[in-house]
């Protein structure tokens, strides 16, 4: 909290029952236990964090196309658009 008054942000939460500001990060979470989660087996929390930083940095990032980015991947898709802007 001290940051966001520092960086003069306003932190936002909403109601309970309202999801409407976690969809995004919810959607992600379905995915990353989907693709990735369940089909492995883990021994250590080290085995989890470095897994999932592979997961999220090259699979998810860097090779896995989406339809509703017509079929770019996500660095694709965000190089695209800084030559949009």
């Amino acid at each position: 909290m001290d940051y966001c008054k520092l960086s003069n942000m306003t932190v936002s939460y909403s109601r309970k029952g309202n999801p409407c500001d976690n969809a995004c990060i919810e959607s992600f979470h379905a995915t990353l236990k989907k693709e990735y989660i369940h089909h492995k087996k883990f021994d250590t929390i080290e085995e989890i964090k470095s897994g999932v930083l592979e997961y999220i940095e090259k699979w998810y990032n860097r090779e896995r196309i989406q339809e509703k980015r017509g079929y770019l991947t996500l660095v694709e898709f965000e190089e695209m658009s800084k030559k949009i802007i």
